[in-house]
């Protein structure tokens, strides 16, 4: 599968989240688009489009928290990504594990 005209990219970025290839824990959910997937495929380790910094980041770069991939899977609708992971440190810019570590 050509996934990179497979992912429905018209409407702009597509939500990516990032799934703990062992133990399914999610650690973060950011965007892509066409170019992050694509460097994504290249390198094996995650690139995002940051909507707030307008630019690509390659997860890790600055932090050494890189994110090797394993799996990336697409929702039926075409426009999520699913991309399972082996995490090397912390997912969340905070610090923590996983971005989502606060109960409600």
């Amino acid at each position: 599968m050509d996934i990179l005209n497979k992912v429905d990219f018209s409407k702009g970025l597509v939500p990516t989240i990032i799934q703990d290839y062992e133990n399914n824990e999610v650690l973060m959910l950011a965007y892509m688009d066409k170019e992050a997937l694509k460097r994504t495929l290249e390198s094996n380790q995650t690139w995002f489009y940051s909507r707030s910094r307008k630019e690509y980041w390659h997860k890790g770069a600055t932090s050494g928290h890189f994110q090797d991939v394993k799996e990336i899977y697409i929702d039926c609708d075409n426009d999520t990504l699913l991309i399972k992971v082996i995490q090397t440190g912390a997912a969340c810019h905070t610090g923590n594990r996983s971005c989502f570590y606060t109960k409600i």
